[in-house]
């Protein structure tokens, strides 16, 4: 099976794919910064594509909760020196996590292949930008909700995406674990991916570092939940995930190419 990102055309099916992330943020609740200076930005991309990353997605605003939205021009002006520096150094797709249509035209423009919208919206600006470009676009679930209501979102979404005569292909899902989700909703759908998992889409898996995760093992700091990590990716790969967007590239991919193994055992 192939997603459609711009020139890339990305197999999936076959082998868990992996997303490193690359937040280029002052106040990341998950790396508290470590890459918001592009040269460390670029270094840690590099870096994830040496240790077996499919896709980088870059970030330059922080999701966590509390936050305080940026500006889509300072968005922007914190995404260019990273892009323009990452031009020519990896041979992976590049996806850049933002909600802002000027945002991501600016990215696609500077040779982004993915937009990774976390705001739960079909809208006719960001869908113009995606369908004229041939991008691959995430689309997740943003708010209250568990199984049946992300299943009723990704098949109302996949009614607009025909209304705006966008292929099909381009379109990758994602359940939008922590994103106005209770923890216990958060666990649901890391459990039971089958019961909304739309066939012939590709579905992204964002756990990485999250309150989920420190509920389910009770460790406060982020960046030692890799662990915990790793046991919710075994069970989406179980489910049925194609692709997990994480920041420790290097371990928890030993994770997931084990329950990888373990699932082509199954009889």
């Amino acid at each position: 099976m192939i997603w459609n990102c711009g020139k890339y055309k990305i197999e999936y099916g076959k082998k868990i794919l992996i997303m490193g992330i690359v937040n280029v943020t002052p106040d990341s609740f998950s790396d508290g910064g470590d890459n918001f200076d592009a040269k460390n930005a670029v270094k840690t991309a590099v870096l994830m594509e040496k240790q077996g990353a499919d896709i980088i997605d870059i970030g330059a605003q922080s999701t966590r909760p509390g936050h305080i939205p940026v500006s889509a021009e300072e968005e922007w002006a914190r995404l260019k020196p990273v892009l323009t520096a990452l031009n020519g150094k990896i041979s992976i797709p590049v996806s850049v996590d933002t909600y802002y249509p000027y945002v991501a035209e600016k990215a696609l423009e500077n040779g982004v292949n993915i937009i990774n919208d976390v705001s739960g919206v079909i809208s006719p600006e960001m869908s113009e930008i995606v369908k004229k470009s041939g991008a691959g676009w995430i689309i997740m679930h943003n708010g209250d909700g568990g199984a049946e209501e992300v299943r009723k979102f990704f098949d109302f979404s996949l009614n607009e995406i025909k209304k705006q005569k966008i292929n099909e292909k381009q379109i990758c899902f994602d359940m939008g674990i922590g994103f106005g989700k209770t923890r216990k909703q958060d666990m649901q759908l890391i459990s039971n991916i089958s019961l909304y998992k739309k066939a012939g889409f590709p579905l992204l898996l964002g756990t990485s570092r999250k309150r989920v995760i420190k509920e389910g093992t009770g460790q406060e700091n982020p960046k030692m939940r890799i662990y915990g990590n790793i046991a919710a990716d075994t069970v989406a790969v179980f489910g049925g995930t194609d692709i997990i967007r994480l920041h420790d590239v290097e371990n928890e991919i030993q994770g997931i190419r084990m329950a990888e193994a373990l699932k082509n055992e199954r009889v």
